[in-house]
């Protein structure tokens, strides 16, 4: 097995592909991997590649509630059993697999972040995690083509951004709808502070977030975005939905218009939508069709590099066979290839 990733074949996804006569689902045509994953990059003609990232460490490293580790599967189970269609093709994917996380996992059974000396193996482990990411993540990018990351906690944006950063070499911009900046301190890698490890290692050069949430954001954080007002900027979700100063199309808007025409990685987190299992699962957020314009529109923005879907954790659902988490991803993976493909059309 691969030390960084977990190659999927052909029959690992036909387990996944419900077929029905008369019907062609994308998981009949989308394309696997073979045993050199980099080769199979390589050769493929798709232009999006799929990667699960089945962790929860980053998570609870930094004291949240563990579960983001089961978004992947049912995201790709929804997404293989859409239809194949004159709307999107399956042949434009290619299913890679998920990073190799089931060591990491294993030493991190039972460390929940509540003792010290937990939250100090388990920030190693996110370190470690980080380097697999972004070694992935730098493989798909060098071939030309856009990886769709799905699953995880947070932290993971750290090793889309390093890892986007390392095929570039340059700095690269990001947008994020999320309630919390993660902009925390250094303090160890958790999921609270990706992007601000990102942006004190000169991988992040601009940094959007659509939507925080004003009581849910520390002092330094907050701070530290009026500080740097050249390269960070936020709207929060009160000035749109409560208070009603701006649109939400302008809050869009206005972050895309900030972070101008660099290369860009495109992340939400899943806590960002109401009432999606997660671990900061929220009751004031935006609705599934908010979180789809969004996805859609940013994916127009010039020179967008990744998306990442984070923090989703179905298993928190207190439905327990409803899949409702992975049908969202997989409307939000749709979205964001119409809407790429849209404006390489323009």
């Amino acid at each position: 097995m691969d030390q960084v990733l977990k190659v999927y074949s052909e029959s690992d996804l036909q387990l996944f592909t419900r077929k029905r006569e008369g019907e062609l689902k994308l998981g009949e045509k989308v394309e696997s991997c073979g045993t050199d994953w980099k080769q199979s990059l390589k050769k493929s003609k798709a232009q999006f590649v799929l990667l699960g990232i089945p962790e929860d460490i980053g998570v609870r490293a930094n004291q949240g509630r563990g579960g983001a580790h089961t978004a992947w599967k049912p995201a790709l189970e929804s997404f293989l059993n859409q239809q194949n269609n004159v709307y999107l093709s399956g042949e434009d994917f290619l299913i890679l697999g998920e990073i190799q996380v089931e060591d990491l996992m294993l030493a991190a059974e039972g460390k929940t972040g509540k003792e010290k000396n937990d939250l100090k193996n388990l920030r190693e482990l996110v370190k470690e995690l980080d380097s697999r990411v972004s070694e992935v993540i730098k493989s798909i990018i060098l071939q030309g083509k856009v990886p769709i990351v799905i699953g995880g906690g947070h932290n993971n944006a750290y090793g889309n951004l390093k890892g986007a950063s390392l095929a570039l070499k340059q700095k690269v911009n990001c947008v994020n709808c999320d309630p919390h900046l993660d902009f925390r301190a250094l303090e160890g890698r958790h999921s609270g502070n990706g992007f601000s490890y990102a942006f004190e290692e000169g991988i992040l050069n601009k940094y959007a977030v659509l939507c925080m949430h004003e009581q849910y954001n520390n002092k330094a954080g907050i701070e530290k975005f009026r500080t740097e007002a050249q390269r960070l900027y936020y709207t929060t979700y009160e000035e749109v939905f409560v208070q009603e100063t701006i649109t939400y199309k302008q809050a869009m808007d206005q972050c895309l218009a900030f972070l101008g025409e660099g290369p860009c990685g495109l992340e939400i987190d899943l806590d960002s939508i109401i009432n999606v299992p997660s671990s900061a699962k929220t009751s004031s957020g935006l609705s599934p069709l908010e979180a789809r314009q969004y996805i859609h529109r940013a994916a127009q923005h010039n020179k967008v590099l990744y998306l990442h879907l984070a923090e989703a954790a179905p298993v928190l659902s207190h439905i327990k066979a409803d899949n409702k988490t992975g049908k969202l991803i997989a409307y939000l993976i749709s979205d964001f290839v119409k809407g790429y493909q849209k404006s390489k059309e323009q």
